[in-house]
């Protein structure tokens, strides 16, 4: 392919034009995924199931559980929007104790939520006025909460955004702003930025961005789409290219499961997608 010399001055309309569809500052356009790639390349992988829980069951109940489909599990790390701030078992040492049963564990932080997040109960944790800057900051919050549970660099962090109006494009340029912000932390300290959210709301604004070609975007895609087959590569909010061997579908939520004689509230997972990389 023979490249062509373009005039400067069309160059630098092409970049004051990229910042306006992205949403991003000087500072922040240019930086993108492939910055992060020895890292992404080199995270552990996970093909299978996976339950995820607002609390991390005890480790004799997840001894228990291998006696269930599942092999992943979901663990809800840090963030100020988490529902169960409250974790009495959750620690390095059950970190440690879990993966060396066989689990493979999926860290969730759930941060600041989006302005326009549709759930009454999250409103009170949404973004302020400065995303990005907000997004970096609890970017280097969940990097640092990841790393005192034995969670080390070269894992995948996902980030919890429940559904928000996409469509409402104020809204929508600063959620992106904050989840960019968070994912280039989260890359520059040797980490995997996922992200979490309905397949109809976040997933869909994140496959727009990519189709946008914006920068920082998440590495893997975790969606929520229930009630459905549960199915890794094929996704109406997706294109079949994108984010191929780096998704996890929940496929049911709020179910109540029994294995080993315990019984536990759980969300349903497929997972073809990097993990903790446990140390």
């Amino acid at each position: 392919m023979r490249w062509l010399q373009r005039p400067r001055a069309l160059l630098g309309l092409g970049f004051v034009l990229l910042l306006l569809v992205t949403g991003a500052s000087p500072a922040t356009a240019g930086a993108g995924p492939a910055a992060a790639a020895p890292a992404e390349a080199a995270a552990p992988v996970f093909k299978g199931r996976a339950f995820d829980t607002c609390r991390a069951p005890s480790k004799d109940t997840m001894r228990r559980w291998l006696s269930s489909p599942y092999r992943g599990v979901g663990v809800y790390f840090g963030g100020r929007g988490r529902a169960c701030k409250e974790q009495k078992q959750l620690s390095r040492g059950w970190v440690r104790s879990v993966t060396a049963q066989g689990w493979r564990v999926l860290p969730l932080y759930v941060g600041s939520q989006s302005p326009c997040v549709r759930a009454a109960h999250k409103r009170q944790v949404r973004m302020g006025g400065h995303p990005w800057k907000q997004g970096r900051a609890e970017g280097r919050d969940a990097v640092r909460a990841a790393g005192r549970l034995a969670i080390g660099a070269g894992s995948a962090l996902y980030l919890d955004m429940e559904a928000y109006d996409h469509r409402n494009k104020k809204c929508a340029r600063s959620t992106l702003l904050f989840v960019r912000g968070w994912n280039r932390e989260v890359r520059e300290r040797g980490y995997v930025p996922g992200f979490y959210s309905s397949a109809d709301h976040g997933v869909r604004h994140m496959e727009a961005a990519r189709r946008a070609g914006t920068a920082d975007l998440p590495a893997a895609i975790w969606y929520a789409r229930w009630r459905v087959r549960a199915s890794v590569t094929r996704e109406p909010a997706l294109s079949d290219g994108a984010w191929t061997g780096r998704r996890v579908h929940q496929y049911a939520g709020n179910v109540r499961e029994k294995h080993g004689g315990r019984t536990l509230l759980i969300d349903r997972n497929l997972v073809h997608a990097p993990v903790a990389n446990v140390h």
